[in-house]
């Protein structure tokens, strides 16, 4: 895991926000960490960056009052700051691997609602992280989403049309680099 203060403060503004149900706020968290996310590639970043564009969504269509829902939602953010504090990163992929499967395991009707959240979430932030220059095929196997999928939200989303997310030929690459270390 790269960058755990950052993950830590951003699951700690995490909780806070689903206390006082702010959707807007959980987005920008997940795009905060989609941030740093899209330049580590770290996968754990990206899982953390799903759930809680998720939970904004869970919140933001009225599940998050089910008392269990909301317990197991607090009780899996604290195992993951406790997991990062720690410097545990099994122990932190663990988490958000029950993390994600507690919030599938709900009602029929929230648990396929949840999985589509799930599915939905993971093209909107593989969607970001393209914007950011990682290219499609990465970006898809990062989040276990196809090549397909994702070209169709950017496509949708005129993501691809930006011209801060054209790749650089190979020479304007070099100079880059090189402007970096002058």
């Amino acid at each position: 895991m790269q960058e755990k203060e950052n993950i830590i403060r951003i699951l700690e503004e995490t909780k806070i926000s689903i206390k006082n149900k702010d959707i807007i706020k959980l987005k920008e968290l997940s795009n905060q960490t989609i941030h740093t996310a899209s330049i580590s590639q770290d996968p754990d970043n990206i899982a953390i960056a799903v759930i809680v564009y998720s939970l904004g969504k869970i919140i933001e269509r009225g599940y998050y009052g089910q008392a269990k829902l909301g317990k197991e939602i607090s009780t899996n953010i604290n195992n993951s700051i406790n997991a990062l504090k720690k410097s545990d990163d099994f122990e932190l992929r663990k988490s958000l691997e029950l993390f994600r499967k507690s919030l599938e395991m709900h009602s029929k009707n929230l648990k396929s609602y949840i999985q589509d959240v799930f599915r939905k979430a993971s093209i909107n932030k593989a969607s970001r992280i393209y914007e950011h220059g990682i290219s499609m095929e990465k970006t898809a196997s990062l989040l276990g989403i196809t090549m397909f999928e994702l070209a169709g939200y950017a496509g949708q989303t005129g993501i691809s049309d930006v011209p801060l997310s054209k790749t650089l030929n190979a020479k304007s690459r070099i100079k880059l680099a090189m402007e970096m270390f002058e």
